[in-house]
C-alpha cells in the first residue's frame, strides 16, 4: 500500500494537463475582462454609425455631411 502512495506522489503525468487548464482559464478570464472594458465603447460607436447611416440619403450626394458638400458649394 505504501508503494502505491509513493508511486502516486512521484507521478507527474497529470501536471501538464493542470498547467494547460490553468493557462486556458487565465486566457478566458483575460478575454472576458477585455470585453467588459471595450464593449461600452464599441456599442456607442456602432450606435453612432447606425444613426449616421440612417440619416444618409442614398439618392443624393453620399459624401455630403451636415447638409453641406465636402467639395464645397455646388
Amino acid at each position: 500500500m505504501t508503494n502505491l502512495i509513493k508511486n502516486f506522489a512521484k507521478s507527474e503525468s497529470g501536471a501538464v494537463t493542470v498547467d494547460w487548464v490553468v493557462l486556458t482559464a487565465a486566457l478566458v478570464g483575460l478575454g472576458l475582462a477585455v470585453m467588459a472594458v471595450v464593449s461600452t465603447g464599441v456599442e456607442d460607436l456602432s450606435m453612432s454609425i447606425a444613426g449616421d447611416l440612417a440619416a444618409t440619403d442614398p439618392t443624393g450626394n453620399p459624401f455630403a455631411t451636415n447638409d453641406t458638400d465636402i467639395a464645397g458649394n455646388d
